[in-house]
């Protein structure tokens, strides 16, 4: 088995958009954590910036097709209404990005990383973190 990939990807909140945002992460759909899950998405982050109005993604990939994980995500009904609510809120900073589940992804991706390193405090808040089911013996 491969190493976890560490994945770091941003987006531009609109200032409009701060309180709802933070609403709807606040109780995240059942759904949408369902799927995340299945596409073996943990610890799962998303810090904003406010100076910038930056939101700032971080997870834990443990799968081994990232492709055909995120595929089966856009391929989640639940999750495409939730990117059609949340979408209107972000500005994507990836050239030609146009929406969630599309060929250019809405999120510009920052970083991949397979191994942790030690990071320094940024002036950055998590507003939402799925680290998936708590382990049992």
């Amino acid at each position: 088995m491969s190493a976890p990939k560490r994945i770091c990807q941003i987006i531009k909140l609109k200032p409009s958009s701060e309180a709802e945002y933070r609403e709807c992460h606040a109780a995240v759909w059942p759904g949408v954590l369902a799927a995340l899950e299945r596409a073996h998405i943990v610890d799962y982050s998303i810090h904003y910036h406010a100076p910038l109005h930056l939101l700032i993604a971080n997870m834990k990939y443990t799968g081994t097709n990232y492709e055909a994980d995120m595929k089966k995500v856009a391929e989640d009904p639940e999750t495409q209404r939730w990117w059609a609510m949340t979408d209107g809120m972000q500005e994507s900073l990836a050239e030609g990005a146009t929406g969630s589940g599309k060929d250019i992804p809405w999120w510009a991706v920052l970083i991949y990383r397979c191994s942790y390193t030690k990071r320094r405090e940024q002036d950055t808040e998590e507003v939402f973190r799925f680290e998936g089911k708590p382990w049992t013996k």
